[in-house]
């Protein structure tokens, strides 16, 4: 079945395109021209990286860089009135800190997603991008076909906001299986080791989802042994210091697109340790008291395998067996664990790859990657009116807040202003 032609239509409806939704609500609820839009979400229901919901783990930003607050803090959709819709506001004053349990803030985002339902499609797997020509052969709109249950469904789009993630990233040459996790899936996959008496764990990374992974393991199963195999010495600390988080201000995203390539490199350089393979100082200090104590008490269950890499690892009669390499001696030992958990990030799927036979029209750099404008539309070649924004995939034209929590307030109400804008003058699409 066909649709009304929308102004918008999302793909994906993660924390981005959900910023987005509310914008759209509340410019439309300004009085203003209204914005017609649809987001298609393949998952059942909202949800964001729940397999690494743990009971104790806190966000690594300040509540007030929610959905909506840099852009709008009179917004009805912000952290501080989901905490009074939840009774707990007095509460989290008084709690004294910025930074929330990551548990609320998924919850404080599906509360959210609840206000703007009727935005939202799930369990929605888009199928085809096609453009629609018009006699001049340019493409004015596409029709976006997308299956939700045994249900067909066409939407015609002036633009599209593409938001579909980050994808899990294994060793080259790893396979997932009930013995070997990424951590995206660690409180799927837990149920499958409670009860069995486990005798050992592998986690393989430096980050903060590894040390997170290192520390509910050990905590979890106490008869365990718990082996963190990483490249470095120790974990590296998270540099949250006032000055270095001005990378995350919006300003800084001005800066960063204007600079030279050169420059924007040596930016990523000198500021990686703000969001890359670091770890929160409190964890490193508790991970490495527990180090400190097994020592003392003379039962050390949390082994710290440093300066040292995982090779290969495969499922084995009782086990995952794992080979781990000295980077010092060269020397490989194996070792066998029930389970080998792999925090080894996340890479950014190519935006591109859902559009079909539009993405052809859409321009790449010599690397490969798309060309954006500050707008967050790609650029493309003039046959093609369409918008094309890209939520996420353009760190290297707009920094590292691309697809981050820090900036998404800003970044979608800078999207909804273009849309709003080459709406109202179609001549400046060409531009």
């Amino acid at each position: 079945m066909s649709e009304p032609e929308l102004d918008v239509v999302g793909i994906g409806f993660g924390p981005s395109n959900l910023a987005l939704a509310l914008a759209v609500s509340e410019h439309n609820g300004a009085g203003g021209s209204p914005v017609s839009t649809q987001f298609l979400e393949r998952q059942a229901s909202f949800g964001w990286h729940r397999g690494m919901l743990l009971d104790d783990a806190t966000m690594q930003v300040s509540f007030l860089k929610d959905l909506v607050t840099l852009r709008n803090p009179t917004s009805e959709f912000s952290f501080l009135r989901y905490l009074h819709s939840r009774g707990r506001l007095i509460d989290f004053i008084n709690h004294k800190n910025l930074f929330p349990l990551r548990a609320e803030f998924h919850d404080y985002f599906t509360w959210a997603a609840e206000q703007v339902a009727d935005q939202a499609a799930y369990d929605a797997e888009v199928l085809s991008v096609t453009p629609v020509e018009d006699a001049r052969g340019e493409v004015g709109a596409v029709d976006v076909l997308s299956r939700q249950g045994g249900r067909l469904t066409t939407h015609r789009a002036r633009n599209l906001v593409i938001g579909t993630g980050l994808r899990p990233r294994l060793p080259e040459g790893v396979t997932a299986s009930d013995r070997i996790w990424h951590t995206s899936d660690l409180l799927h996959k837990l149920p499958l080791v409670r009860g069995t008496r486990p005798r050992r764990f592998i986690v393989v990374g430096a980050g903060q989802s590894a040390a997170e992974a290192v520390a509910t393991l050990h905590t979890e199963f106490p008869e365990s042994e718990v082996c963190a195999v990483f490249s470095r010495y120790g974990y590296s600390p998270a540099d949250d210091s006032s000055f270095a988080n001005r990378i995350f201000d919006p300003d800084a995203v001005d800066e960063f697109f204007s600079a030279p390539e050169e420059v924007k490199r040596q930016l990523m350089d000198y500021h990686s340790n703000t969001n890359y393979s670091v770890v929160d100082i409190d964890l490193i200090n508790d991970l490495y008291r527990r180090q400190y104590q097994e020592k003392v008490l003379g039962r050390e269950r949390l082994r710290m395998i440093n300066v040292s890499r995982m090779t290969s690892v495969a499922d084995g009669p009782s086990g995952a067996v794992a080979s781990i390499q000295s980077l010092v001696t060269g020397e490989t030992s194996t070792l066998e664990a029930d389970v080998v958990v792999c925090a080894t990030g996340y890479h950014q799927a190519d935006p591109y790859a859902v559009l079909g036979d539009v993405a052809a029209l859409c321009h790449r750099d010599a690397q490969g990657r798309p060309k954006v404008e500050r707008d967050y539309r790609a650029a493309t070649d003039p046959r093609l009116r369409v918008g094309i924004y890209l939520q996420g995939g353009t760190e290297h034209t707009h920094g590292i807040t691309s697809a981050l929590l820090s900036n998404t307030a800003i970044r979608v109400g800078e999207i909804l202003d273009s849309v709003v804008t080459r709406r109202a003058a179609p001549a400046l699409i060409a531009a």
